[in-house]
């Protein structure tokens, strides 16, 4: 089992990343959803010649402006994407008994379809995997508060996960992607903040949180899709 390195005070999240994948010693992957975050991480790691996977998780209901970045992504750095899917005989036997908004229900049913739909596809994406990267930041809500940089992820094996931008606030990551000229997902210009599947996510009000726009019909403590369960 990994043990966990102490990131110093004010540590880069250059400095985040080598330490955790020194640390990990062995294949260490971002879980990219093509948000401003990830693809920050990407464009860090590929500067500072850390040698790090990209893995995605389609589950079937991305918008079109994620795809347009994923392909960005592949142009501008080369890298290879590694694709996961959920199992089709999951979301058909879902679609066919509960219908295609099943999630908006229920807490419980929202949480039915995002573990087809992207649980069971990250258990497979952490497979052989000593340590993962998550473009989690405390700004994002409630739920992420109380993070760490640098993570046992006992719920996945004890691999290590990495939080690089945990305390970045948006406006550092704007300024870092506007900065570099990063790819940037076109929805972001139309008030979306925090982008998943095109059904539960929607655009935001001026002042309310990055996530307010994930399961919008939901209160703010359960607005987590199961990935990051701790």
């Amino acid at each position: 089992m990994n043990t966990i390195p102490e990131a110093p005070l004010n540590a880069s999240p250059q400095d985040i990343l080598r330490l955790g994948v020194a640390a990990a010693n062995g294949p260490v992957k971002l879980a990219c959803s093509f948000s401003l975050e990830d693809v920050a991480i990407i464009d860090m790691a590929k500067e500072s010649g850390i040698e790090i996977g990209v893995f995605a998780l389609d589950t079937g209901r991305l918008n079109e402006e994620t795809y347009e970045v994923a392909d960005a992504l592949t142009e501008r750095y080369g890298i290879t994407i590694d694709w996961y899917f959920p199992k089709h005989e999951a979301v058909e036997k879902l679609e066919r008994e509960k219908g295609l908004f099943s999630f908006r229900e229920s807490l419980e049913n929202r949480h039915e379809c995002c573990h087809i739909r992207k649980v069971e596809p990250l258990g497979r994406a952490l497979s052989g995997l000593a340590g993962w990267i998550t473009g989690m930041r405390r700004e994002h809500g409630v739920t992420r508060g109380d993070l760490k940089s640098i993570e046992l992820d006992q719920l996945n094996g004890g691999i290590l996960k990495l939080n690089p931008l945990l305390d970045w606030s948006e406006a550092q990551l704007l300024a870092y992607v506007n900065d570099r000229r990063l790819p940037q997902n076109r929805l972001l210009k139309q008030g979306y903040r925090s982008i998943g599947c095109a059904p539960c996510t929607r655009a935001v009000q001026p002042g309310e949180d990055a996530r307010s726009g994930r399961w919008w019909w939901e209160n703010p403590e359960h607005k987590e899709c199961g990935l990051h369960r701790r």
